[in-house]
């Protein structure tokens, strides 16, 4: 097999502008319609739908990898980073803070150049015991040794790509940061940013860590198309649902010259539903607004101790609710807690659940979520 970065013309990707069109159309379109309904939420509903997509983005990019983390960790993680409120008190690891360092830097901060020394951050975070699983690797620099790209559980891997050989590895990155930084009018943004995760891959530039850095920087690349740190949707989720067909078109885009047009038909194909499903990553927010709009009418008035509880509940509260709960997580009384669960009931905000006993749960009243 010859690779892509074997031939002559390398790295001088060619494409089908026409048969791409409709497929630009199409994703372009949902990225409008998505933005558009987003746009009419307030800025702090807004950065709790980013929170979501982030929870997701970061979570599954990991899955990908076989390294399964804990949402409620990497949430709140991130929440804390971002200044949500809702950032809870629930300790993290620190390979959750290395990835979730990579994942806000690249869509946070995604109009600051992609440089050497930034992608090299990105590595250190990822593994800061310098370790992979039981493996210890070198961070924070290119690889010096060979590389593939495989996928398929331990022992049973399957060969996808073999990488360049480590001595080109410098040279390689630094004309990929120099084309990924070109200003230059002539690509259209969503073209490039399915060009840069395929550039990037093809080069695996380091020893480990080399899938999640490819999903980071098209993230950052979708920001910048959208010119908005804020994001609604997770292209990772829709990856990891899709990995078969991932790996498949990575190699197959090897053997097919510099005409990556089936590679970018796959990217924009995958784009689009990625977008499709914002609608579930963002419907706990828009039920939290529909919520709090509902209270507003009804002129419901709350203490800070139950608007903290009943957003708690909104995002999904761990366990059930029970008096207990209530008083640890608002640090009050047994008897304050109970006052303050009886007047939601009274209000029709909570109601009991039917088992009862010493234990009993409190969930909220559906109308109100609707």
């Amino acid at each position: 097999m010859r690779y892509l970065y074997i031939r002559k013309d390398w790295p001088h990707f060619r494409w089908d502008a026409g048969r791409l069109v409709p497929y630009l159309s199409a994703v372009r379109f949902q990225q409008g319609r998505l933005l558009g309904k987003m746009q009419d939420l307030g800025y702090q509903l807004k950065e709790e739908a980013t929170l979501a997509a982030l929870t997701e983005e970061t979570v599954k990019s990991s899955a990908i990898e076989g390294q399964e983390l804990n949402p409620e960790s990497v949430r709140s993680s991130l929440a804390r980073r971002m200044g949500l409120e809702a950032a809870g008190t629930r300790p993290v690891d620190r390979n959750v803070e290395g990835i979730v360092e990579m994942m806000l830097d690249a869509t946070q901060k995604y109009a600051s150049p992609l440089t050497e020394e930034r992608l090299f951050g990105w590595h250190t975070s990822l593994f800061p015991t310098g370790r992979s699983g039981m493996k210890k690797i070198t961070t924070g620099t290119w690889r010096r040794g060979g590389m593939e790209v495989v996928s398929g559980p331990i022992g049973k891997e399957r060969v996808h790509v073999e990488a360049p050989r480590a001595e080109t590895v410098r040279h390689e990155m630094k004309r990929f940061l120099t084309w990924y930084e070109d200003k230059a009018p002539g690509i259209e943004p969503l073209i490039k940013a399915g060009q840069a995760h395929l550039y990037f891959v093809t080069i695996h530039p380091f020893e480990d860590g080399n899938g999640r850095i490819a999903r980071a920087i098209t993230e950052m690349s979708l920001a910048r198309t959208e010119e908005s740190a804020q994001r609604f949707y997770s292209m990772s989720s829709q990856i990891r649902e899709e990995r078969k067909g991932y790996y498949e078109i990575l190699e197959s885009t090897q053997k097919h010259g510099m005409d990556v047009t089936d590679w970018l038909v796959w990217f924009l194909d995958c784009l689009g539903r990625a977008i499709e499903k914002a609608t579930e990553l963002t419907s706990s927010v828009l039920a939290k607004e529909t919520f709090w709009r509902h209270l507003k009418q009804r002129s419901v008035d709350l203490n800070e101790r139950q608007r903290k509880m009943l957003n708690r509940l909104l995002e999904a509260l761990e366990g059930k609710l029970t008096t207990e709960k209530w008083a640890k997580l608002t640090k009050s009384s047994h008897d304050t807690a109970l006052r303050d669960i009886q007047d939601l009931i009274r209000k029709g905000i909570l109601k009991q659940e039917e088992s009862g006993g010493r234990s009993t749960a409190y969930t909220l009243v559906c109308e109100q979520t609707v």
